[in-house]
């Protein structure tokens, strides 16, 4: 037995320390994918990887770069949009001189086009794969936040692997991806929010909601396009919901939470820069809260929201910037009825609206999130994008 170690695990944390019989020693090599159906030698960067090469085909003089996940296979709820976000995020790079490396392994992309990167890995986006293409290419550092939740749900476990994440430390995107973590730093920092409570038992869940009175929304963590998000109007119900909901994130808080009838939903895109909002833009939801934002129809700038509650959203989305010292693009969800303003979520990535809303106002987004904080160190003017929509 012996122990093999990467020549750049000083960069990486133990858990890339491997003890292998020395036959069984593998390492992955990354071939071009054969363009030319293997008649001539494929000339691109497109590559995959694989443990059942010798050595890679890789020739890669050039080291480091930024590293972008993309958004893997579109669905529900995740779509060109996300899509759009990554290419803007690797055009971006490039145009300030840095080797831009994407991950995907969507072939209905315009990021899996090779000549959009310098250079373009094919694969799966998971902690293993990541992290082989991360060594490989000695990267600087990995974006996480333009491809939508799969990406963002590798935050985490890269970060603990001694991953450089760019942008907004991953500690914070947990704190808000994990519902309780979330809903607990709000009390903290006086963010008003719907009742909730996490849950402990099913028992509990059903005398809350006896407390607080039906409907009550069923929340997950770390899921998107609200898989196994729901409204329960009774007891039968909510039970099932849970059930549902423990499925889906069996490893991470579920909350439950008081769910308001008639409510207008409202939505920040914004980008910070440690914790300093930059840029923003305000929409609203035509539909009342209760559809899911990828299937509401949004209008920017917004028309039926009172400048009282204009405020209170750019307030609460300050508190939850320094809070959290979001550096890179960030989503906000609020309900509005009344005089009351309530948080229901924040997303510390891109959200679906990122390419409207930049269109929109002419002002690019995506651009400013890639520039600022801790992405590139390069300080970005961005005195277009803090024009506001009144």
């Amino acid at each position: 037995m012996f122990q093999f170690k990467s020549r750049h695990a000083s960069r990486l944390t133990s858990s890339l320390t491997y003890t292998l019989h020395p036959l069984l020693a593998l390492r992955c090599s990354f071939p071009p994918l054969q363009t030319l159906a293997a008649e001539y030698p494929a000339q691109t960067n497109y590559l995959y990887a694989t443990y059942n090469g010798t050595e890679t085909d890789v020739e890669n003089n050039e080291k480091g770069g930024v590293m972008v996940l993309g958004n893997g296979a579109y669905r529900i709820g995740s779509s060109v949009e996300f899509d759009w976000c990554a290419v803007s995020a690797i055009r971006t790079i490039k145009a300030l001189g840095k080797r831009g490396i994407m991950v995907n392994y969507n072939p209905e992309t315009v990021s899996t086009d090779y000549d959009e990167c310098d250079q373009l890995y094919f694969e799966e986006l998971s902690r293993e794969r990541v992290m082989d293409i991360y060594e490989q290419e000695q990267s600087d550092g990995v974006v996480v936040s333009v491809g939508g939740q799969i990406p963002q749900n590798l935050a985490m476990p890269l970060h603990e692997a001694g991953v450089n994440i760019l942008g907004t430390p991953a500690p914070m995107i947990d704190g808000a991806e994990d519902r309780w973590k979330f809903s607990a730093m709000l009390d903290r920092i006086g963010v008003e929010q719907p009742e909730w409570m996490e849950l402990s038992s099913i028992d509990m869940a059903l005398d809350f909601a006896d407390k607080v009175g039906y409907p009550v929304l069923v929340r997950p963590s770390y899921v998107l396009s609200g898989a196994a998000m729901n409204v329960a109007n009774d007891a039968e119900q909510l039970s099932a919901f849970l059930d549902l909901a423990e499925d889906v994130s069996a490893d991470k808080p579920v909350v439950v939470t008081k769910f308001i009838k008639g409510a207008k939903e409202i939505e920040m895109d914004a980008v910070a820069d440690n914790g300093e909002v930059i840029a923003a833009a305000v929409h609203e939801h035509i539909e009342n809260a209760g559809v899911h934002s990828g299937d509401a129809t949004l209008l920017l700038p917004p028309q039926d929201i009172t400048s009282y509650t204009r405020c209170r959203v750019e307030e609460m989305t300050r508190k939850i910037a320094k809070e959290l010292n979001i550096s890179g693009p960030f989503n906000i969800q609020f309900i509005s009825k009344g005089s009351d303003v309530l948080v229901i979520e924040c997303n510390l990535r891109a959200s679906r609206s990122f390419p409207f809303v930049s269109k929109t106002m002419n002002a690019e987004f995506i651009e400013a999130a890639t520039k600022v904080g801790s992405f590139l160190f390069i300080q970005v003017f961005v005195a277009l994008l803090l024009r506001r929509y009144c």
